[in-house]
């Protein structure tokens, strides 16, 4: 388990932190499974009625840790990360997101399988995969364009746009934009809102507003074939390089 997430179930509501600060709440393959425990037994306890994400400092994630996963590349199905990416997608319980800062690579896709995002205004959203070599995922390939329409989403996969808190609220891609002492408590509002609604019809209003999932799972397996190749390719290595090395990477 990792101490860089932190959980408390509180009120019917599981609330989980990215809690490393520091490192701007970037995510090690140790601090996936920890929150995939989590929601697993979330999902199978009566006693939790909704989850709700947050990230600890001034970020909430700015995605994956790029050593961590450059050393030790998440290959498989079983790799923690590819069952963090299927929670969200089987998640019952509604899912709640506060989004206090930086929300990067899987920081932005995970939003797509939330119920309810709240953003802070110092909120930025940034989806960066072709710029580190990399490629979509979480199936965000297919639902952010369905979401914000295919031309905005290939600025932000593409180039790498980054998105601030009241341009996502346009998008779509956030329910609401608060000042920053007012997130956390808007959030938990909610969520405790929603813990003390019917479950079962909750549970169903969730599922028949995502509707048919399958097409989802599927173009994740395709997404996780392609992102396992590249992180191995001389590409992604070129491109961890240069991020760390801070310059322009150089693919020939």
């Amino acid at each position: 388990m990792s101490d860089h997430i932190k959980t408390e179930l509180k009120d019917r509501v599981l609330y989980i932190t990215f809690n490393r600060p520091d490192k701007k709440n970037a995510l090690t393959h140790a601090m996936y499974a920890t929150i995939v425990a989590a929601m697993k037994n979330a999902d199978d306890d009566d006693d939790v009625r909704a989850i709700m994400f947050t990230g600890a400092g001034d970020a909430f994630t700015s995605g994956n840790d790029l050593a961590d996963f450059r050393d030790t590349p998440p290959l498989g199905e079983d790799a923690p990360v590819q069952q963090f990416l299927q929670c969200l997608l089987t998640a019952k319980k509604p899912l709640v997101m506060a989004v206090n800062g930086i929300a990067v690579g899987v920081g932005l896709t995970m939003l797509l399988h939330a119920d309810i995002v709240y953003a802070s205004e110092a909120a930025v959203l940034q989806a960066p995969f072709v710029d580190l070599a990399l490629v979509p995922e979480a199936g965000s390939s297919l639902l952010l364009p369905a979401r914000i329409g295919h031309a905005r989403a290939a600025e932000m996969f593409m180039l790498g746009k980054r998105v601030g808190a009241e341009e996502a609220y346009g998008m779509g891609l956030v329910s609401r934009v608060l000042k920053a002492e007012e997130l956390v408590p808007a959030a938990t509002k909610a969520a405790q809102a929603l813990a003390k609604k019917a479950p079962k019809a909750l549970m169903h209003t969730k599922a028949l507003m995502r509707g048919d999932t399958s097409v989802v799972a599927k173009r994740m397996v395709e997404e996780g074939k392609l992102f396992s190749a590249q992180l191995t390719s001389p590409e992604v290595m070129e491109a961890i390089m240069a991020f760390m090395q801070k310059r322009e990477p150089n693919f020939g």
